[in-house]
């Protein structure tokens, strides 16, 4: 029997590890057999899903004498809400209680490699540095399907499963969507939107603590408010809406998104499709371009390079609230559409209330979008909250667009 050549697992290095990382990539994306795949091109930056994070780290596995790339992983760090907790100052009002979160993304074994530990290694290799950081938990994100990444995670690693938040992805036309005339929207500066997170989603799960450092980022294309027409809102604009005013007599419903570009981190493109499918895309696309106003649902040109953006911090309150976000929703198609983009898409709880408002394609998007989590030790954030791995999830979570 030969010797197995020894894997060796090392910190990504751009200047020498880019080819082959992006030919593991290459390798892994390769769908079945006759079936339709999504392809990601990270645009010459592996690091890119993750380099927006407080803190981050990729890693390669290289083995032989030849030191070819055989796999890679991404992790990182951020301190997020785990909980929540009674307030001190007899007001019966809650405070979130954060937890330092690790985060993996991103696991890929060349094929022709695998069963042979490595990806065992790169969790470990990647689990070590998130304990040195002082990380709590760690967590990763899988299609449920997957039945290997699954089994490797939870049977081998330790992690456990966790929440399974819903993928909503609706397509963007080549028509306008309508705008109802009863609703208003205004865009927050982004010193009011951090205010206005931080007041009332702060006790939201995996809220995260530097939600300043999200609005504030360069990729983050605004935040938009919702209110019914005729509201004292309505004439409100960035510079003149004072929002404690807002927090602190709000209209009965209201609604709020961000929208983050993903377009200039990567794009996607889906293969694999036959002529016809391609050829039913492409008329739906020349109806709707022909006659937009009669609103016809076209297929975008998804089997090419196609940009997406991310909508997060979706939330809101009152009776309006889901019309209110359909609304908001119909802005954020405009938007994309004018960003050149194929897509929007956000993931949202599977109890979240306001799901009913956001537009989606059930064939592009994922009911179950498996979490698995796990603990590192007994030292939590507070004891009053316990071990967060066996809490009973709310009915909504804020999705950090940086980990998208």
């Amino acid at each position: 029997m030969g010797k197995v050549p020894l894997v060796v697992v090392r910190k990504y290095e751009p200047e020498k590890d880019c080819l082959g990382v992006e030919e593991v990539e290459r390798r892994c994306e390769v769908g079945p057999s006759g079936k339709m795949s999504l392809f990601t091109d990270m645009l010459g930056d592996p690091i890119c899903r993750v380099r927006h994070s407080p803190a981050f780290l990729m890693l390669v596995a290289e083995m032989g004498e030849e030191k070819e790339i055989v796999g890679l992983i991404r992790g990182c760090i951020k301190t997020v809400t785990c909980g929540k907790k009674l307030s001190r100052n007899g007001k019966n009002t809650h405070l979130p209680v954060y937890t330092k979160l690790a985060y993996i993304l991103g696991l890929r074994v060349s094929p022709s490699h695998r069963r042979m530990g490595i990806g065992l290694k790169l969790i470990s290799v990647m689990e070590d540095w998130f304990r040195e950081m002082g990380a709590e938990y760690s967590y990763m994100a899988t299609d449920k399907d997957n039945e290997a990444s699954v089994k490797l995670f939870t049977e081998r690693c330790g992690y456990s499963k966790f929440r399974t938040p819903s993928i909503l992805v609706q397509p963007v036309f080549a028509h306008r969507v309508r705008i109802s005339k009863r609703v208003h929207i205004f865009q927050l500066a982004p010193s009011d939107a951090e205010t206005l997170y931080r007041h009332r989603f702060s006790t939201t799960e995996f809220f995260p603590r530097d939600i300043d450092s999200v609005v504030n980022n360069k990729l983050s294309l605004g935040t938009f408010v919702a209110v019914p027409t005729g509201s004292s809102y309505c004439t409100e604009s960035v510079v003149g809406l004072n929002v404690n005013q807002f927090l602190s007599d709000p209209p009965e419903s209201w609604a709020v998104l961000s929208v983050w570009n993903c377009k200039d981190v990567f794009t996607l493109e889906v293969r694999g499709a036959s002529k016809v499918r391609r050829g039913l895309a492409k008329t739906t696309r020349i109806m709707d371009r022909a006659f937009p106003w009669l609103g016809i649902p076209s297929v975008p040109e998804v089997f090419r390079p196609f940009g997406l953006h991310f909508l997060y911090g979706i939330g809101g309150e009152g009776t309006e609230s889901v019309k209110l976000m359909k609304s908001l929703c119909g802005f954020a198609h405009n938007l994309a559409k004018k960003s050149g983009c194929g897509v929007v898409a956000t993931e949202v709880a599977s109890g979240e209330p306001l799901r009913l408002g956001i537009p989606h394609w059930k064939s592009l998007s994922c009911a179950e979008d498996l979490w698995c989590i796990k603990r590192f030790g007994d030292d939590y954030s507070d004891g009053s909250v316990g071990d967060w791995t066996k809490s009973k999830p709310g009915l909504s979570i804020f999705v950090d667009p940086r980990e998208f």
